[in-house]
């Protein structure tokens, strides 16, 4: 009685110790309210995220089925193949899922909640050698890049990565500020984990780590090699855990490893997602993309196709057949949820050239498949630049990272003077200018990398924007405090805010050349006081007010920058920001309602009977919509591009033969590495051929089945979600345009359906002629729009042909 008394009493003070430390803490307000616009900025219509990227969304919806597949990062629930790149973001997301369902909003909350936390790391890092102002600056810079908040927004690698980078190197400095090894350690396991993010990109800050706690551990040099020895240790083991235990799997196993050259996991970060990312991508998609180290969109199509993942409009105009630009938005897959709005910004993309866009056909890592990937408010999914050391400046890419990128550059310069110690000499170090080249070290190489890679999308860019937040937070700071004491380095202030001010205009100029006017002779007006203030001023410490307009004038342009996506409740799979997002330049909304077939999909699923899969298909963006949507397996027999060599025709027969797989559809990109499979499947397979009937009075829907020889007609049921076949618009049955071939007539793989292409029943007699001639010029419109957008290829969206296979070994 008297012991259980006094654990009461010893847990009540407990509690009361703890109450006394909450009421103590002091809470930095600033911090808070940063918080709080990250995250209005990072989920703010989030709802509206549709698929995000479909392509994870549909490994998302895979991962939910299994631990195998949850391991192996299964893009299909059957664990044929895997996503192209390693499972940890993924898992985060799937476990979202599996607790909120699978939502655009619950496969894009972790990268949301990463974000916010990068946002807080930020100013953790920054306040312990700067303090709280700098810091406040860093967390805000942080927050308004646009790059950060377009990829906050989406359910790619990103954000994740930059978290756990920020988090290892949050450890790290804690292990230099309390001389304790097991932090180091952490903060070096943490890295290993952050490899099976997103593989080698990690490793592009693995020198600052090395550097800073070579330069900033107060023990001597034997011991800093000792601690770093095990550190690297701890490094190798949580680095090549995941990559091994796929690697020493028996590939029978296991899914293949998607994107690998020989279904292995470590050659698929050191080939496709490693040194091919640095000297260009060669492997996976047959070649270089275009856009790819190109200068301006010149070199590229002009026409863009919008990913799917977020609102689009339903009114943006198509480009006319045959031109090479368009100030007009790009048309949207039908299905669109974004309403387009008068008064909008035009839509022409960063750096493209008379508002026409590059050409993305093939994006990796972005939207998948031969669905042209739009980069919303930037160029393209691989409008990179011209390689060279102001590549980062460019329009190109500028406008996702760059706006402030100047006023780190000077500021890197100003801190580091303004922190040397006067009674040391001018290179010695000490604590802050330690801290300052761990941002350098970060900063330094992801920029070189940047500057001459030839492999990558706009967005992986926000690699660089903890250091840049970084070293503008501190050098803002150093810059305003040397210009108030009147230093011989007080003309640092009005220098940067001019340079930025014309950098800024530039970027302004191709949405707002009115607007950009005004930046530039803002920016000039208010550096004549700076300029000469420090020479006329008895006292320049009372007069903040002119430092603070000035910063305030240089956040306004990434502020709206910033807030795009976040008013067009963009998720794209080649995430970006700009003012065309505004006016529908997005992607396509709706979990795959947008890219499925209806009439297909219930003619699956009524044959598939006791079928492991659903279908087969060439590669993973036609596959991806089916998955989301049913939960059932869909081959994607030659991966994200259609080129994985993931199945042999011995293989693909078995599965024919054991009757796992009963039907093939050639939607996607047509043969890739698999033209011995396709080719087989023309020869012996049947062809089925679906169609929309044609009397407008009747939503009822018909599917053909035909041979060489023979032809029968199957009635299917009405579609509520979507009446129309790929390719029909406005609700209206297109017709049969001449010189289709007749029915059993073998059409070339990729071919669209009878309801795509035209071979239906004709319109009933007092329409015919004039239904057939408007649709027709649209249907050839169309397809010529959609041609140029897709590069070519196929996809969801477009349409293709079904072949039963079933039939083959009766």
């Amino acid at each position: 009685m008297m012991e259980s008394k006094k654990s009461s009493r010893v847990q009540k003070n407990e509690n009361r110790h703890f109450f006394d430390k909450l009421r103590t803490i002091k809470y930095d307000y600033w911090l808070i309210a940063i918080l709080i616009l990250a995250a209005f900025l990072y989920a703010w219509n989030i709802w509206e995220a549709g698929e995000a990227n479909n392509f994870y969304t549909a490994a998302i919806v895979s991962m939910t089925k299994s631990f195998k597949n949850f391991w192996y990062a299964s893009f299909d629930p059957a664990g044929f193949i895997t996503v192209d790149k390693p499972p940890v973001a993924l898992w985060f997301m799937t476990i979202s899922a599996k607790i909120f369902g699978v939502h655009g909003w619950s496969v894009v909350l972790p990268s949301i909640l990463f974000g916010i936390g990068s946002v807080y790391l930020i100013y953790n890092l920054v306040s312990k050698p700067f303090g709280k102002i700098p810091a406040r600056i860093a967390a805000l810079v942080m927050t308004l890049t646009p790059i950060v908040v377009a990829d906050s927004r989406t359910n790619n690698m990103d954000a994740t990565l930059v978290f756990f980078l920020l988090l290892s190197v949050w450890f790290v400095q804690k292990a230099v500020l309390n001389r304790q090894q097991r932090y180091l350690w952490i903060g070096f396991a943490l890295m290993g984990v952050s490899f099976n993010v997103k593989m080698l990109q990690a490793f592009m800050i693995l020198p600052a780590l090395y550097l800073y706690y070579w330069l900033a551990a107060k023990v001597n040099w034997k011991k800093k090699l000792a601690h770093l020895s095990i550190a690297t240790i701890f490094l190798a083991i949580f680095t090549l855990i995941w990559p091994l235990s796929v690697d020493l799997t028996n590939s029978s196993n296991r899914p293949y490893e998607g994107g690998s050259e020989t279904n292995s996991a470590l050659e698929l970060a050191f080939g496709y997602n490693g040194t091919e990312r640095l000297l260009g991508q060669t492997t996976g998609t047959g070649g270089a993309f275009p856009g790819m180290g190109s200068s301006s969109s010149k070199k590229s199509s002009k026409s863009m196709t919008p990913p799917s993942g977020s609102k689009s409009s339903k009114n943006a105009p198509t480009p006319p057949s045959g031109s090479k630009s368009s100030k007009n938005a790009p048309t949207p897959p039908s299905g669109s949820k974004k309403k387009s709005s008068t008064g909008n910004p035009p839509s022409k993309p960063t750096g493209s050239t008379k508002g026409g866009a590059p050409s993305m056909t093939g994006s990796k890592n972005g939207q998948p498949g031969g669905q042209a990937a739009g980069a919303g408010g930037g160029g393209g999914a691989f409008n990179i630049g011209t390689a060279g050391p102001f590549r980062l400046l460019q329009k190109e890419l500028g406008p996702q990272i760059s706006w402030l990128m100047l006023l780190a550059v000077f500021g890197v310069i100003s801190s580091y003077i303004y922190y040397q110690d006067p009674k040391k000499k001018w290179y010695s170090l000490n604590f802050q200018r330690r801290n300052l080249w761990l941002w350098m070290g970060w900063l330094v190489p992801v920029a070189g990398f940047f500057s001459v890679a030839s492999f990558f999308h706009p967005y992986y860019t926000i690699m660089l924007a903890p250091a840049m937040a970084a070293l503008a937070g501190v050098g803002i700071f150093t810059i305003i405090k040397q210009w108030r004491e009147k230093s011989i380095w007080s003309m640092f202030l009005p220098v940067a805010i001019l340079s930025t001010g014309c950098l800024q205009a530039w970027y302004l100029n191709d949405y707002y050349p009115t607007l950009s006017w005004i930046l530039l002779i803002a920016g000039i007006i208010i550096s004549i006081p700076l300029f000469v203030l420090p020479w006329i001023a008895i006292r320049l410490k009372n007069k903040r007010i002119w430092p603070i307009v000035a910063l305030i004038i240089m956040m306004l342009a990434p502020t709206w920058w910033s807030l795009t996506p976040t008013l067009a409740g963009s998720s794209d799979g080649i995430p970006s920001a700009g003012p065309s997002l505004l006016s529908g330049g997005s992607g396509s909304g709706g979990m795959g309602n947008s890219q499925v077939d209806t009439t297909l999909l219930k003619y699956l699923e009524k044959h598939q009977g006791s079928a492991e899969y659903l279908f087969a298909t060439d590669d993973s963006s036609t596959a991806a919509p089916y998955i989301i949507k049913t939960g059932k397996a869909v081959m994607a027999m030659g991966g994200f591009n259609g080129t994985d060599n993931a199945i042999t025709l011995k293989q693909f027969k078995k599965l024919v033969k054991e009757g796992k797989l009963k039907y093939y559809y050639s939607g996607g990109k047509t043969g890739g590495n698999n033209s011995k499979i396709v080719s087989w499947i023309k020869k012996h397979a049947k062809k089925v051929k679906l169609s929309t009937s044609s009397t407008p009075t009747n939503n009822s829907s018909s599917v053909t089945v035909s041979t060489k020889n023979e032809s029968t007609t199957v009635p299917t049921q009405p579609s509520s979600a979507a009446g129309n076949a790929p390719g029909s618009q406005s609700g209206n049955p297109p017709t049969k345009p001449s010189g289709t071939k007749p029915s059993g007539t073998k059409a070339p793989s990729g071919a669209a359906p009878s309801g795509a292409t035209g071979n239906t029943k004709t319109p009933p007699t007092g329409s015919k002629k004039k239904l057939t001639k408007a649709q027709l010029k649209k249907m050839k419109k169309n397809a010529k729009s959609a041609s140029s957008a897709m590069g070519g290829m196929g996809g969801p969206g477009q349409s293709g042909t079904l072949y039963d296979l079933s039939s083959i070994y009766k």
